[in-house]
């Protein structure tokens, strides 16, 4: 059976809370970020309507539903936020619109993302956040 959104994340906040200094969780963000590069978004997707809005660097979102669940590609033109895509496509990538629309995203907070992020990349990270729950309202309408 999958795994729902809480069970993810309660599974990247075991991993990142192995290390107890931030540089440390920083590089883990940045290897998720390497790994998203394996499976590089189509450059064809990565249009201005699939840009969100708010980010500091350039974020691309896509979102496709299949039997009855939404799977997201994503992808940044910069290594610490390809990190942050890849949170958030491990989090809620295979998870129902209803699901989504509903989900408290508290990983970012247990891991310490929001705190050690600049004011500009923590505004580009409720830009995403928002960006994948309109994409879930928007499904979940249909």
């Amino acid at each position: 059976m999958a795994k729902s959104i809480n069970e993810r994340q309660d599974e990247l906040i075991e991993e990142f809370q192995m290390f107890d200094d931030w540089l440390e969780r920083y590089s883990l963000l940045c290897d998720y970020g390497k790994q998203l590069r394996k499976k590089p978004m189509p450059e064809a997707d990565k249009t201005d309507t699939n840009l969100i809005d708010g980010c500091q660097s350039k974020v691309w979102f896509t979102c496709r539903m299949e039997d009855g669940k939404l799977y997201f590609q994503g992808d940044s033109d910069a290594l610490l936020v390809q990190g942050i895509v890849a949170l958030f496509l491990f989090v809620f990538s295979g998870a129902t619109p209803q699901e989504i629309v509903k989900a408290d995203p508290y990983f970012i907070d247990r891991i310490g993302l929001r705190e050690h992020l600049s004011p500009t990349r923590t505004n580009g990270l409720a830009a995403m956040l928002k960006q994948m729950k309109l994409y879930a309202l928007a499904y979940q309408a249909k």
